[in-house]
């Protein structure tokens, strides 16, 4: 019974953790000290600009550009609108996503400068759009960032005359192929005072606000960032996936023209991505109070640096529950590498050869296993060839679900017993290989295989009561580590690949060893299959659940119906 009071607080205090991780703060009242960022004072913008779809060329973004330019003027900004013509491939998918109904010609670019103290620095520039694709409010994409922007500004403002100029650059038809900020950084005269960029986006309606795309060469960027922002939310595994798959935002733009910046965002509400329910009201003040609190501290430090953070050595960086912010040179994954393996090879002196090997053989099983079977369970739950991709993000939380019963339900199959110590050895050594490939060839995102791995090698080598503590503290730990990450990551990918969350089952897993007092065969068996029969469930679920009310008008064969046409101002 001990044992299994161990092991339930464990998964408790696992479960908190990762609670706390994936939870964004409250936002702050509207009477909020002046030079703090407030969402509430956010959302009176959100409510204005999101009020209704204004996709690049109608009359209600136009509507919205008149909104954000009085409001920087009001604020003491020298604004400016730009007309500039849009690429003909840009019109061509407005006019396939409208089914005809709109082909704009032209965008309209918001550009505003707040002075500083010495105008031949290089400025901070901060970057959103404030188009959104076609029948979407956009409360998320991209009124959050721009309503970001405004009250960033004006915090910052109330904070005193900054070092250097902050620039505000507000693109057009980002929603249509980056027009907008294409045609600013190939031709915008101020394009080159900018010095560094801080760009928001959104997929979804909520959760936490992650940075996660740097440029190259980040060290110096990501140290600026960790002392500046108190509840950090960051990973270089982050900025290393976006770095090789074939997503853009604005940032993307910025960086290829050499302009060094951050990119933040948020994806929880999954559903609301580029939906026609993305109202107002439907915004998580909180992922906004989030975004607005991180870009706000950055931004300000960026204002009253000396010097702007130049090219240095990308490190390893990642937040921890988001209380705060680890950051290290990718050399010391070398280090870790060393440690784990004279750990594992101390803790295995005199320890049986066929037991690690069986334990080795489990873990591997359990990962082809798992990658497998929640390859299977996608397709079973309509993933593939027809699915609608927007249906397929608000069913996130069930696959999630779907997901979590199948890794428990393998893990039980595999491991239901109590594991002696040659065996939790074994089943560290195939994960030791992927932790040496990671540094190997992504030595900025081996981190994710390497501090767990230390941690267990760690508790391994103790004996008696300290080893129970320290067992029952890093499964705690480590567990609730991989359910904040797997949050993360099936929210990036799960409609699509949720077997990408077998690494975090089998660090989970093998940190779990270290408490768990194992099961009966007949019991573990029951329980192994009665969480699988769950998964299948949950699969069929999604697969004959009706279409989701929340998918993208354009996403649909319905016809359109046309943005209401509304009378500009006079």
């Amino acid at each position: 019974m001990k044992l299994w009071t161990g092991f339930a607080l464990a998964v408790a205090a696992a479960l908190v953790l990762a609670i706390i991780g994936t939870t964004p703060p409250g936002p702050l009242p509207a009477n909020s000290a002046a030079q703090d960022f407030s969402a509430a004072r956010a959302m009176a913008d959100v409510r204005v600009i999101a009020a209704r779809p204004h996709a690049t060329g109608t009359p209600e973004n136009a509507e919205v550009r008149r909104h954000i330019v009085e409001r920087l003027r009001a604020m003491g900004l020298e604004t400016r609108e730009t007309l500039l013509p849009l690429p003909p491939r840009a019109t061509e998918r407005m006019k396939g996503w409208s089914k005809g109904v709109h082909a704009p010609t032209e965008m309209v670019n918001i550009v505003g400068v707040l002075p500083g103290k010495d105008r031949s620095l290089p400025a901070v520039a901060l970057m959103a759009h404030h188009d959104t694709v076609w029948g979407s409010p956009g409360a998320s994409d991209d009124t959050a960032g721009v309503a970001t922007i405004l009250e960033t500004v004006r915090a910052v403002r109330q904070r005193g005359l900054a070092k250097r100029d902050l620039i505000v650059i507000l693109t057009d038809a980002e929603e249509i192929g980056l027009s907008g900020a294409e045609a600013f950084f190939a031709s915008d005269p101020i394009r080159d005072r900018v010095g560094t960029i801080v760009n928001m986006e959104a997929r979804g309606g909520g959760g936490r606000t992650t940075l996660f795309e740097t440029s190259p060469g980040n060290g110096a960027a990501v140290a600026l960032y960790a002392d500046a922002v108190s509840r950090p939310g960051a990973s270089s595994l982050a900025t290393f996936i976006y770095s090789v798959l074939p997503n853009d935002t604005d940032l993307s733009v910025s960086l290829r023209a050499s302009k060094p910046g951050y990119n933040f965002a948020f994806i929880g509400r999954p559903g609301l991505y580029h939906s026609p329910k993305a109202a107002p009201d439907a915004l998580d003040q909180g992922a906004l109070q989030d975004m607005g609190g991180q870009v706000l501290a950055l931004t300000d430090a960026l204002l009253r640096a000396d010097q702007l953070p130049e090219s240095a050595p990308d490190v390893v960086f990642f937040d921890v529950f988001g209380l705060f912010l680890v950051s290290y040179p990718v050399w010391i994954g070398w280090l870790m590498v060393g440690v784990i393996v004279l750990g594992l090879g101390y803790a295995a002196r005199g320890l049986r050869g066929k037991q690690m090997a069986e334990g080795a053989a489990r873990m591997v099983l359990l990962i082809l296993g798992a990658a497998l079977a929640l390859f299977l369970l996608n397709l079973l739950s309509g993933a593939g060839r027809g699915a609608n991709y927007y249906d397929r993000l608000a069913a996130i939380p069930l696959l999630e679900g779907m997901t979590a019963a199948a890794c428990i339900g393998l893990f039980l199959l595999l491991f239901r017993i109590q594991q002696i110590n040659a065996r939790q050895i074994g089943a560290a050594l195939p994960l030791l290989l992927i932790g040496v490939g990671a540094q190997a060839f992504a030595p900025t995102a081996a981190y994710v295989v390497l501090v767990p791995l230390v941690l267990v090698v760690l508790a391994i080598n103790l004996k008696g009561a300290a080893a129970k503590i320290a067992g029952a503290f890093v499964a705690a730990l480590v567990l609730g580590y991989e359910l904040y990450l797997g949050h993360f990551v099936l929210q990036g990918v799960g409609p699509t690949m949720p077997f990408a969350a077998v690494l975090q089952l089998a660090l989970a897993s093998l940190a779990v060893l270290l408490a768990w007092p194992g099961l009966g065969k007949p019991i573990g068996r029951q329980l192994a299959l009665a969480a699988l029969a769950l998964a299948v469930v949950i699969s069929l679920w999604v697969r004959l659940d009706p279409i989701a009310d929340t998918i993208a008008v354009y996403s649909s064969d319905k016809a359109v119906e046309p943005i209401p046409i509304t009378k500009p101002a006079a």
